[in-house]
């Protein structure tokens, strides 16, 4: 990562005869290898405890239990850790033996290096894809576009386009809410690492204490308490993307170690005696300052500024009115597919609502508030939202929320006068307002929560 050729992965060669582990493993390091070597079955074991591989390339026949027990030993404690098998032709049954052990492939002696080369490959591609499958089980799928059309949002999905094919690391800038970890996700997605692991962490989520455990890792036994080893993100990254989301928060005494992976590509594991190299694409999002951060101290300076290689400024949703329809229209089809509905419309006064409104939360909280209002509403018209309960609604523009009546004020009192002027020509008989609204029933209650609206008191209240 510090070089700016990427390595391709580290790997164990084990064989007791020291001319052929020798020359394996010097072709391997001159493709790009990061290689160690053993010399027998307990010698593998041995440095699999100190260090961890990403394949392990052993000979089958050995003494003191040759390639199948290794196997065997190595599934057993490593159970993520692939083994390719050499054999001669003459063994290809106990190599088929191999493979229902565990091996992951085996490769016919003398093996020419671009056979073996795709060979490791492939078992380190499909390690990887193990990890990534199972760091996302459970997690929401990420292969969701961003939507808009504006001229703020196409000028970032081009930016994107550009660096996404390089290895350049990547700062992403913007509010809360305006969709950077979907941006990141497809930064990677259109990269060359696309096919190997995406892994994400929140700065902010992670106790000061576990730093080094969170990302780097540890062996059994390294601390009280690590009663497994235990791979940490830069390693499920390897190959992939790292995106640290809420980089602003990352606490001082762990900005130096993040330095020097960013720096070296390697690290060192907590109980391991030297150090582990990785392939990394960074990526980095933050809702804070860190120019001002770094002012007053709270940032390292160099770290800034290696992080700070491609910046991406993502605009507020104030700033992208133009693609506020589109959202909610994305929004709507989104929730009424998990409900089982038919998507509804808005009407347009509602989208002039929307698009009067300043999302202080930006698009996640228009993705929130559509959610409520489907839910909240039957029909195949949408005539208003349903903001979050507190939300005060501040039109844009620096001293909007001084103003004693801005769009969005008028129409919530037009919309409540309309209600009570309804419920004043039905006699408060609710079913007669709903029809005079030309809604249901339910949507008027709906109405009648919303603007704190007791129809029983007005109707006691009624001198009628």
């Amino acid at each position: 990562m510090a070089d700016g050729r990427p390595r391709r992965g580290q790997v164990l060669v084990v064989d007791d005869e020291t001319y052929v582990r020798n020359s394996l493993g010097e072709m391997l390091a001159s493709r790009g290898f990061d290689v160690d070597l053993a010399d027998g079955v307990e010698s593998a074991l041995r440095r699999c405890e100190r260090r961890s591989f990403d394949v392990v390339l052993t000979d089958l026949k050995m003494p003191e239990g040759g390639g199948l027990e290794l196997v065997r030993r190595v599934r057993a404690s490593y159970p993520e850790v692939p083994v390719v098998v050499l054999t001669g032709f003459g063994t290809v049954s106990s190599a088929v033996e191999c493979l229902h052990a565990g091996a992951s492939d085996y490769v016919l002696k003398p093996a020419a290096p671009s056979a073996l080369e795709l060979v490791l490959d492939r078992a380190m591609e499909s390690r990887a894809i193990r990890r990534e499958l199972e760091y996302l089980r459970g997690r929401e799928d990420g292969a969701e576009f961003p939507v808009g059309r504006s001229d703020a949002w196409r000028q970032v999905l081009k930016t994107i386009q550009s660096v996404a094919p390089t290895d350049s690391t990547v700062l992403i800038l913007g509010e809360s809410g305006t969709g950077k970890e979907l941006l990141a996700r497809l930064v990677h997605r259109w990269s060359a690492r696309s096919r190997a692991p995406y892994v994400r962490v929140s700065c902010a989520a992670v106790p000061v204490e576990m730093w080094e455990s969170e990302f780097f890792g540890h062996r059994k036994g390294a601390f009280t308490g690590a009663v497994a080893d235990r791979e940490g993100h830069f390693r499920l990254a390897h190959r992939g993307t790292l995106f640290m989301d809420e980089v602003g928060s990352m606490p001082l005494i762990a900005q130096a170690k993040i330095l020097r992976v960013v720096q070296d590509g390697e690290f060192n594991r907590l109980g391991d005696e030297r150090a582990t190299s990785v392939d990394v694409r960074l990526m980095a999002a933050t809702n804070s300052d860190l120019e001002k951060d770094v002012a007053e101290g709270r940032f390292r300076q160099d770290l800034f500024y290696r992080l700070n290689v491609i910046r991406i400024v993502v605009p507020p949703l104030r700033e992208r009115i133009d693609d506020i329809p589109l959202l909610a229209a994305h929004f709507a089809a989104k929730v009424s597919a998990r409900l089982g509905r038919s998507t509804p419309a808005f009407s347009r006064s509602c989208l002039e609502e929307m698009t009067a409104y300043s999302w202080p939360g930006n698009v996640r909280e228009l993705g929130n508030a559509i959610e409520r209002t489907i839910i909240m509403s039957i029909g195949d018209i949408v005539e208003s939202l349903d903001l979050a309960p507190g939300s005060v609604a501040p039109a844009r523009g620096k001293n909007a929320e001084d103003s004693p009546m801005n769009l969005r004020q008028a129409l919530l009192q037009r919309e409540k006068e309309v209600v009570l002027a309804a419920l004043g020509g039905s006699g408060g008989v609710r079913k007669e307002a709903a029809r005079l609204l030309g809604i249901d029933q339910r949507n008027l209650g709906y109405y009648l929560r919303k603007h704190g609206i007791d129809a029983d008191k007005l109707t006691a209240s009624d001198p009628s």
